[in-house]
């Protein structure tokens, strides 16, 4: 018997809380109050939690106009403001945005008081800068050592690793004085130590998630449920809230393994995807993949945009800026290394999620993010010539460079191709 209190409870929960935070920023907006602007990738919800910051992340309220069909407009508003149309997606429908006073379809953005960001993507700095000019926001750059070259990662106890933490240790202290200024409030380390356990919960939360999918059925979709997990898992790292919501999903999760309980009623193929979701027609998109009975069980996305959360990294608390600083170094450096050496991350996926595809996603608007895709799919299927793959191009915002025809039938060919080999390989 289905306990239909748990089944499901991620999904509707996280809707609500999602829901709920957007309504908050829109009443500090209402209030004329101003936010914190952040990035998934280092986005320190962490210090800026424990002085009470409204924190809003520009990434997440672009996407969720596409989702909601509202960004054609806004794109072309921004393009007839003097954006030209080969940069980020996110950053031209966040342009219309703010030109617009904030006006959202999840409701009003507050402006920002203070933008926080990490080199882990170059749009990040060029993108602040915008708000910069706007409304002379003081903006704290962290600079994170990424991996100098695939394989020489360093861990702690290796000189250059400690050296790296002191130097990003120091910034985060001058993040810390910066936001003494903006709010006039004196840092709380005690706050600080409750914001990081939570933020701990989280962490080894939503590691045991991303493991549990390993179970055939696979237990959710990477792709659609996954991004209301990411959701979750950036907007209230470091809250109650949040560390309540990854504890209760790990609890479904764990039920739905037990007994059997896939996202599918029958999933025939198991995929991982490699890029940034197609938003602009996202529910259509994945149902060109579960039509077929093919199921997402993993993404690439789920590492880089999760702001260091997969990794289940916990802080120590007892030193907690110096590990703050090391977590820092860790998250940004694993989420360049998805996007950079995403082959290494789906080589690790192959055998562990029994995976029989993988899908990869360049897209227009990020060059970041799809720099590299076909270089990456070739070393794949070099490696792993039974892995059957699939390059297809569109965008995580643009709708006028998605074909949906044409996509289908590429999606289409895709699959019989792999019904094909599994015929082929069982006679």
């Amino acid at each position: 018997m289905v306990d239909k209190n748990i089944v499901g409870r991620g999904n509707k929960d996280g809707a609500a809380l999602f829901r709920d935070w957007f309504s908050s920023l829109n009443d500090v907006a209402e209030r004329n109050e101003r936010s914190a602007y952040v990035f998934v990738m280092g986005s320190l919800n962490e210090i800026l939690k424990s002085f009470d910051m409204p924190v809003s992340f520009p990434e997440i309220n672009s996407l969720q106009t596409a989702v909601r069909k509202q960004s054609h407009d806004l794109l072309t508003q921004a393009e007839d403001y003097g954006y030209s149309p080969d940069i980020c997606g996110y950053v031209k429908a966040d342009v219309a945005v703010q030109l617009a006073g904030g006006e959202h379809p999840m409701g009003k953005i507050p402006k920002p008081s203070i933008a926080v960001l990490t080199n882990a993507c170059n749009t990040y700095i060029k993108w602040a800068e915008i708000w910069e000019r706007m409304y002379g926001t003081p903006i704290v750059t962290l600079d994170v050592p990424g991996t100098r070259s695939q394989g020489t990662q360093t861990w702690q106890g290796n000189s250059d690793f400690e050296n790296d933490k002191r130097y990003v240790s120091a910034q985060l202290k001058e993040l810390i004085e910066t936001c003494e200024k903006v709010t006039g409030k004196k840092f709380d380390i005690d706050k600080f130590r409750e914001v990081l356990g939570y933020a701990n919960d989280m962490s080894v939360s939503w590691k045991r998630i991303l493991e549990l999918n390993q179970a055939c059925p696979s237990v959710f979709n990477a792709l659609t449920d996954g991004t209301i997990f990411l959701g979750v898992a950036n907007g209230f790292r470091g809250t109650k809230e949040g560390s309540e919501y990854f504890k209760n999903l790990v609890e479904e999760m764990e039920f739905k393994v037990a007994n059997e309980i896939g996202t599918l009623s029958e999933e025939k193929f198991r995929l991982a995807f490699v890029g940034v979701p197609c938003y602009p027609i996202f529910r259509r998109f994945n149902e060109f993949f579960t039509d077929w009975g093919g199921n997402f069980v993993h993404s690439t996305y789920l590492w880089f945009a999760a702001g260091g959360t997969n990794l289940g990294f916990e802080y120590d608390l007892k030193n907690p800026i110096d590990s703050l600083a090391e977590g820092l170094l860790i998250s940004v450096r694993d989420a360049m290394d998805s996007m950079f050496y995403q082959d290494e991350s789906i080589m690790s996926m192959i055998d562990s999620y029994k995976l029989d595809g993988v899908v990869y996603h360049p897209i227009k608007s990020c060059r970041t993010v799809s720099t590299g895709l076909s270089d990456g799919r070739r070393s794949i299927m070099k490696q792993r010539p039974e892995i059957s793959t699939l390059f297809i191009e569109s965008d995580m915002m643009d709708k006028r460079v998605v074909s949906e025809a044409q996509m289908k039938n590429r999606i289409d060919a895709y699959f019989e191709g792999m019904i094909s080999r599994k015929q082929q390989v069982s006679v």
